[in-house]
C-alpha cells in the first residue's frame, strides 16, 4: 500500500513538472499597437458629424412643417386684421346711423311742441348742438317762432272771427270797396276754376289750414276783399307756415345730410346717411 501511494504521488509530480516545462519554452508573441485614427480638424476646429439621409430627409420635413405652420399664422393674423377692420367700420357705421335717428327724434319733438305751442326747452339747445351747422336759417326761423308761438286751431278759430270783414272788405277807402263791388258784378272764368266769391275763398282757406297748407290758406286769404282787415292775422300765418317748412328741412337732414350733422356730444357725423347707400 505505502509503494502504491508513493508512486502516484511520484506520477503526479513528474506530470507537474512536464507542464510547466512546455509553458516556459513556448514562443513569446508581440502584439503591436493598434493606431487610432486621429480625425480632430487641423486648425482647431470641432468636427461635425456627417448625417445620415434619413436625418436629412426628417429635418427637411420639419423645416417645411415650421413654413407651413409660419403661414398659415401669417393667414390667420391677416384674416383678424380684416374682421377687425370690418368690425371698426361697422361700429362707426353704427354710431352714424345712431347720431342721425336721435336726431330725428328731436326733430319729431320739436314739431310736436310748435304744433301744441308749447316751449321748447332743452330741444332749442339740441336743434344749435346738432343742426347748427347745417341749416341755420332754419333753425334760427323755429327758435324765433318758438318765443311766439301760435298753433294751428288758433289760426282757424281767428280766421273764422274775420270772415264778416274779410267778406264786406271793410277798412278800404271808399274808392277801392267800390271797384270790388263793381267788378264782382260779372266775373267771367273758367267752369274748372276755383269760385271767386268771398265765401268759396274762405271755405278753401280754411281746409288748407285743416290739411296742412298754410301758405295756400294764405294766398286765398290775400285775394279777399277785406284782407286788409287780416293783417295780424297774415303774418302769424306767414311765420307758422315758415316754421312747418323749417321743421320740413331738420327732418330731412336729420336722414340725408352727408357731413355737416353733429351727434349729442357736438361731434361731427362722418358716416354717410345709410338712404344714400
Amino acid at each position: 500500500m505505502l509503494l502504491a501511494v508513493g508512486g502516484a504521488f511520484a506520477l503526479g509530480a513528474g506530470v507537474a513538472g512536464y507542464i510547466a516545462w512546455r509553458m516556459d519554452s513556448a514562443p513569446e508573441t508581440t502584439e503591436e499597437p493598434v493606431q487610432i485614427a486621429d480625425n480632430t480638424p487641423a486648425d482647431g476646429a470641432e468636427p461635425s458629424p456627417t448625417p445620415s439621409a434619413s436625418e436629412s430627409a426628417a429635418a427637411a420635413e420639419a423645416v417645411e412643417r415650421v413654413a407651413e405652420q409660419q403661414g398659415g399664422i401669417d393667414q390667420r393674423l391677416a384674416a383678424a386684421e380684416q374682421r377687425l377692420s370690418r368690425l371698426d367700420l361697422q361700429a362707426q357705421a353704427a354710431a352714424g346711423n345712431v347720431a342721425r335717428a336721435e336726431g330725428l327724434l328731436i326733430a319729431f319733438a320739436t314739431r310736436r311742441a310748435v304744433d301744441k305751442g308749447a316751449e321748447l326747452g332743452y330741444l332749442a339747445d339740441q336743434l344749435r348742438l346738432r343742426f347748427g351747422d347745417a341749416l341755420p336759417n332754419a333753425v334760427n326761423t323755429i327758435l324765433t317762432f318758438s318765443r311766439e308761438p301760435v298753433t294751428l286751431d288758433q289760426l282757424i278759430f281767428r280766421l273764422e272771427g274775420l270772415a264778416p270783414s274779410l267778406q264786406s272788405g271793410e277798412g278800404k277807402p271808399s274808392l277801392e270797396r267800390f271797384a270790388d263791388e263793381l267788378g264782382s258784378l260779372f266775373t267771367i272764368r273758367r267752369e274748372s276754376a276755383p269760385s271767386p266769391q268771398p265765401q268759396q275763398r274762405l271755405e278753401r282757406a280754411r281746409l288748407f289750414l285743416e290739411s296742412g297748407r298754410p301758405d295756400s290758406a294764405v294766398a286765398e286769404v290775400r285775394n279777399l276783399p277785406g284782407a286788409v282787415n287780416a293783417e295780424g292775422w297774415l303774418r302769424d300765418a306767414e311765420r307758422y307756415a315758415s316754421a312747418q317748412r323749417a321743421l320740413d328741412l331738420i327732418e330731412t337732414a336729420a336722414v340725408l345730410e352727408p357731413r355737416r350733422l353733429r351727434d349729442g356730444a357736438g361731434n361731427r357725423i362722418e358716416q354717410p346717411s345709410p338712404v344714400e347707400e
